[in-house]
């Protein structure tokens, strides 16, 4: 099951839409914001710092990871994924904070083979525990372009967001006893891994290694503060989400969620988180 603009006409407005939102935002140095933390050489910054390749080969992967912490904000990122055959790898993009009890919000796409759609895969962490995982295709094919993915991280809410397009709310629902993620500083992290024990199919699929290296790359880094003007989606950046949002997470949460914990009955037979009863907007 593959996307694109050319093959499916009931996405046609969708993409002319994609299209009109892929303006690049003013970006940062990956020299002078993020440190290469491991890999050795398959981490790569070029273009004078305009540019960052993570890849993956079978003796290991590779990560960066942000020189500041964030407390509050917008982050965005554009990726551009493993092309090809993809099978077994997570290339991950997160914020997360240290310690056994830290706070996570994740982005994980996971590769899959040639033709089949990657698998974006979200969670959020606090207090150290996670477990509150959604999964969704993309209408797009995230390896031939570059596509924005950003965390808008509020003490109301969480946002997960591509191409402008919100795919996830997380509220605050700490008057119901849920903890959120709004006192520890986060840094921004990203690794490019192999995860064939788990990522494809549960593990059925092995990386093909004949396909090494695996190569995602990055550009256009963005930091916007929480007191800072947030431009023209302020509405539900900073409060919830408007009319016109709400229709486009309807619309991605219908057509391309592929799983909820709030709805996964299996997995909590005693009845779901309280969060999840709260908001069907989750």
């Amino acid at each position: 099951m593959a996307f694109s603009c050319n093959g499916f006409s009931m996405f046609a407005f969708v993409c002319l839409v994609m299209s009109s939102l892929l303006v690049a935002p003013s970006a940062g140095n990956f020299y002078q914001d993020f440190d290469l933390t491991w890999g050795d050489n398959r981490a790569k910054i070029f273009q004078g710092g305009q540019l960052l390749s993570l890849s993956l080969d079978r003796v290991s992967g590779s990560g960066f990871q942000s020189k500041k912490e964030y407390l509050f904000g917008r982050i965005d990122m554009q990726l551009k994924l493993v092309a090809g055959n993809s099978a077994g790898t997570v290339t991950a993009y997160y914020l997360s904070s240290q310690g056994p009890t830290h706070d996570e919000i994740d982005f994980e796409f996971l590769g899959n083979l040639s033709g089949n759609p990657y698998i974006l895969h979200t969670n959020v962490f606090t207090q150290g525990k996670g477990n509150r995982e959604q999964q969704f295709y993309l209408w797009f094919d995230p390896t031939r372009n570059f596509h924005t993915y950003s965390i808008i991280w509020k003490p109301q809410h969480i946002i997960f967001v591509v191409d402008n397009i919100p795919i996830r709310v997380f509220k605050n629902a700490e008057p119901i006893g849920v903890p959120f993620p709004k006192s520890q500083p986060m840094k921004i992290y990203s690794s490019l891994w192999n995860a064939d024990d788990w990522a494809t199919r549960g593990g059925l699929v092995k990386t093909d290694w004949s396909k090494a290296p695996f190569t995602a790359y990055y550009r256009n880094f963005k930091v916007t503060a929480s007191n800072a003007a947030w431009g023209p989606n302020s509405a539900w950046e900073t409060n919830e989400l408007d009319a016109h949002g709400r229709r486009r997470l309807r619309w991605v949460q219908k057509y391309f969620m592929i799983y909820n914990y709030c709805t996964d009955l299996k997995r909590f037979p005693q009845g779901f988180p309280p969060e999840c009863r709260r908001s069907r907007f989750l």
